[in-house]
């Protein structure tokens, strides 16, 4: 694995951003895709329940994602502006804190899940129609998680080392697997849902085991190193995953945000209008962390820019980095939104027969939906930008502004007052709104 030339210190600052951006940006689109192939596979094999099934299951997807990204960002915060100020051995043993928390606390959170699936899927709000294929999915996606955090975490370091070529072919590699295992699975093999998801862990766990043997074994600086296990150790340990869980709480509340927006949207187009809406918002969802994650992909690559002249207190550069995530996630949003207005009927029918009931509720409300997809996407890449410089609490307060402070009274009210178009607007308008706070904030005028 050969490593890429970057020079944090000397390259131009728009050259550098253009190296991370292009192969950041393909490799968590990568990511993306893999739930993506598992919708589309699971409603041409399986129909809309299975869909629908699979969505019920999403915000377990998000919230270990959300603790991944939440110590992978923070950890690589911290190991940038270490390897900053030219302490190597803090960056590393910072790295290693890091994988080993999140290896423990993941094991258990999974065999706890996989010990009560049922049960598990009722609490995700599953009905009894749609249980046991939720229950089964759950069961086996729940192992591929461990080999999750890896990667997330693997990923920031990595390109930090120098290496985002190599970062981004863990996941790409990962979604390659997931379309032919997908396939072999669902169709030759008819094992349903069970098979998407045992599909998805086994690509899941490639990627994760590119990104820990890169670490351990090919990694030019950052190598993990072996821990101590005195007292004093633990307790340092601990005060420095604390820190990495404080300066990367955004991303996890980032995911949350998906979370909440998945959980709501479940129950209140089921409470509404049934099943076939669930598999209609259900394909939104798939596409929702394609949002997530260009927003979040501009973030990364600017990160370890901005982390590092913020190390060493570079302020034209941090403006330069900074001007160009805005001006990359502005760009993307309305791609991606011209995409949704224009395109709905290809969209949804890459998922499920387009003249079923659930087909034409998501054709009808895509175009609704389309609306808040820039201001999710500037949103994303605002709250990136904040965890680098360590403003910790601006970053906390439009993501809490972007989930559970407006995002859930949007769910509660807009039904009532617009019927289902309401549904489609609450995601736009907790985006909008979160949007118009932070123009008001002016936090973008406050660097130092």
């Amino acid at each position: 694995m050969a490593k890429d030339a970057i020079d944090f210190k000397n390259t131009n600052v728009s050259i550098l951003y253009r190296k991370l951006l292009i192969s950041t940006l393909l490799g968590t689109l990568s990511m993306s895709a893999m739930t993506t192939i598992d919708g589309i596979f699971v409603g041409h094999g399986v129909g809309s329940e299975g869909v629908a099934a699979v969505n019920i299951v999403g915000p377990v997807y998000q919230v270990f994602s959300g603790i991944g990204l939440m110590l992978g960002a923070g950890c690589s915060v911290v190991v940038s502006i270490h390897m900053a100020k030219q302490k190597i051995k803090a960056a590393r043993m910072n790295l290693t804190q890091a994988l080993l928390f999140s290896t423990l606390l993941t094991a258990m959170v999974c065999v706890f899940a996989m010990l009560f699936p049922e049960w598990a899927a009722r609490l995700l709000g599953a009905s009894e129609t749609l249980l046991p294929l939720a229950s089964d999915y759950l069961f086996w996606i729940m192992p591929s998680y461990m080999f999750q955090m890896w990667s997330f975490i693997g990923l920031f370091i990595i390109r930090l080392d120098g290496a985002p070529k190599v970062a981004m072919w863990c996941n790409v590699v990962a979604a390659l697997m997931n379309i032919v295992l997908d396939w072999v699975m669902i169709f030759p093999l008819g094992l349903g849902v069970k098979g998407a998801a045992i599909a998805t862990s086994i690509s899941i766990m490639a990627g994760g085991a590119i990104a820990l043997s890169y670490l351990l074994f090919y990694a030019q600086t950052l190598k993990p190193l072996l821990p101590k296990l005195s007292r004093k150790s633990l307790r340092l340990s601990l005060r420095n995953i604390g820190y990495h869980c404080r300066i990367g709480s955004p991303s996890l509340m980032g995911e949350m945000t998906l979370a909440v927006l998945i959980f709501m949207g479940n129950l209140m187009f089921m409470k509404l209008l049934g099943d076939d809406s669930v598999a209609a918002f259900g394909i939104a969802c798939y596409y929702t962390p394609f949002f997530f994650n260009i927003g979040n992909a501009v973030a990364q690559s600017a990160q370890p820019i901005i982390s590092y002249n913020y190390g060493i207190s570079r302020w034209d550069y941090v403006a330069k980095a900074r001007r160009l995530l805005l001006i990359t996630a502005l760009l993307c949003g309305m791609a991606v939104m011209a995409l949704f207005l224009f395109a709905p009927h290809l969209l949804v029918a890459l998922f499920i027969n387009p003249d079923s009931i659930a087909a034409r509720i998501a054709q009808d409300g895509f175009p609704y939906y389309a609306i808040g997809v820039p201001f999710f996407i500037l949103n994303v890449a605002i709250v990136g930008y904040c965890q680098s410089i360590e403003r910790m609490k601006t970053a906390m307060t439009f993501v809490f502004l972007r989930g559970i402070g407006l995002l859930i009274p949007a769910f509660l009210l807009l039904p009532l007052l617009l019927g289902t178009e309401g549904l489609w607007l609450s995601m736009p308008l907790a985006e909008i709104l979160t949007m118009a706070v932070t123009v008001c904030w002016r936090f973008l005028k406050h660097d130092r």
